[in-house]
């Protein structure tokens, strides 16, 4: 670990050099480019018909018959919100959920990665499921619908035999890689198709919502296969951030390792339980980078990043998700969605949750570490290049203080709209050093 002054610097010139305290990426922002405009991710835009459009992709209503049978939906009646599960495909149409997990109809890890790499079987449960819904005409047809979008068959192909559509059947029931996915894939009363409804243009309430589904989505993948080590959550804005579809949705998926980032921060923190405050937010608060705080959760400009970077991190004693109270985790979703809203829907940009797993117990590394739960948003605003490929050393087009001062002004602005929770926004801050539990 380099000393903290090292990690974040302003030479002469004004060229900022950034170190990450766990990765050891180094990033170069050079003087001079932090004011250029921020690109639009989006292609030119074209009216939409008088009321809008509803269907322009396989996540809107009225395709929700494309997608792989659902896990649960989430409805909304004034303030009341109630979860289905085990819906028949004949039932689909019968509410107009807010939120959707679905199965991803191409997962990363499929049945058979589970199977023949760690001998994992599905519970009694999820095949019965699959059974039953195979048992129904209308679920048998729905099933062999996506299974022949799957194959890139047309509608009125030859579907699948018996066997093949029971092998899609378990695996999408007992599949480790959801999507969350809301409703509008517009603002309401759009007229225009750049008008989307991103992150940040959900209501407060309804960001909660998508967050709190999501963590239930992580809890779930854990619980349901004893060969997970670790759930990733991700969301992909907009094309240059790897999204297929225009449509906000986010990712979650189950894998047999924990990855590099959860690696990177054990080492570090076995040598440093404190390197979180030490070495990120103590440097961030001297640095003047904090950008908005609530009870629950601080929000930064990142350094250290291959792209212009906020995270998010949570004050709470609990590492994993699941365990937070819901006042907590609205805490993380309240400044999480101010974020959002403050970049913008034409901005790309990817979202990345990093969180203690509970398998640490299984490998290398101490049960202890304090590995805070952490969002991270990273604008995809530049494209990597030779320089970087060759060098490792990676340019970012803002610096950490050129992203705080594009954001603040919007924050301001956006809780005078009201549409952001009350938070305390800059200087307003109230977060001491060593504010994250370690």
């Amino acid at each position: 670990m380099r000393p903290s002054h090292e990690l974040l610097q302003v030479l002469p010139d004004g060229t900022v050099k950034q170190r990450n305290p766990f990765t050891g990426t180094q990033v170069w922002t050079m003087p001079g480019r932090g004011k250029r405009p921020l690109p639009a991710a989006l292609d030119e835009p074209t009216p939409l018909p008088p009321g809008g459009v509803a269907d322009r992709c396989a996540f809107c209503p009225g395709h929700h018959l494309d997608n792989p049978p659902e896990r649960a939906r989430l409805l909304r009646e004034g303030d009341q919100w109630t979860t289905l599960t085990g819906l028949r495909a004949d039932q689909l149409a019968l509410t107009e959920p807010l939120f959707r997990r679905v199965p991803n109809l191409f997962e990363i890890c499929s049945l058979d990665y589970w199977r023949l790499n760690h001998g994992v079987e599905l519970s009694d449960e999820v095949v019965e499921r699959a059974e039953q819904y195979l048992a129904d005409a209308a679920g048998r047809a729905h099933l062999a619908h996506v299974w022949r979008l799957k194959h890139r068959l047309a509608d009125d192909a030859p579907g699948p035999d018996r066997q093949a559509l029971r092998q899609a059947a378990l695996g999408w029931f007992g599949t480790t890689h959801e999507l969350v996915i809301p409703r509008r894939h517009h603002v309401e009363g759009a007229t225009a198709t750049d008008q989307l409804a991103s992150s940040g243009e959900l209501s407060v309430a309804e960001h909660r919502a998508y967050v709190a589904m999501s963590v239930e989505a992580m809890a779930d993948l854990y619980a349901s296969n004893a060969a997970v080590r670790y759930v990733s959550v991700f969301q992909n804005w907009l094309k240059p951030a790897g999204a297929s579809f225009e449509h906000l949705h986010r990712q979650v998926v189950a894998i047999d390792e924990v990855g590099a980032h959860v690696d990177a921060a054990a080492d570090v923190l076995a040598r440093n339980p404190n390197a979180f405050n030490e070495h990120l937010l103590d440097v961030a608060i001297e640095h003047g980078l904090v950008l908005a705080a609530n009870e629950h959760a601080v929000a930064l400009a990142g350094f250290g990043h291959r792209y212009p970077s906020i995270e998010v991190y949570s004050l709470s004693q609990q590492q994993e998700p699941w365990r937070l109270s819901p006042q907590q985790l609205d805490g993380m979703s309240d400044l999480l969605h101010a974020m959002h809203a403050a970049a913008g829907p034409t901005l790309s940009c990817n979202e990345e949750w990093h969180h203690r797993p509970p398998t640490l117990d299984e490998g290398p590394v101490e049960t202890d570490l304090p590995v805070p739960f952490r969002i991270i948003l990273k604008w995809r605003i530049s494209t990597l290049a030779g320089f970087e490929g060759a060098t490792k050393i990676y340019l970012n087009t803002l610096s950490p203080w050129d992203v705080r001062n594009r954001v603040l002004p919007r924050l301001e602005e956006l809780r005078s709209q009201g549409r952001i929770a009350p938070m305390q926004i800059g200087d307003e801050c109230q977060v001491a050093k060593g504010s994250i539990p370690s």
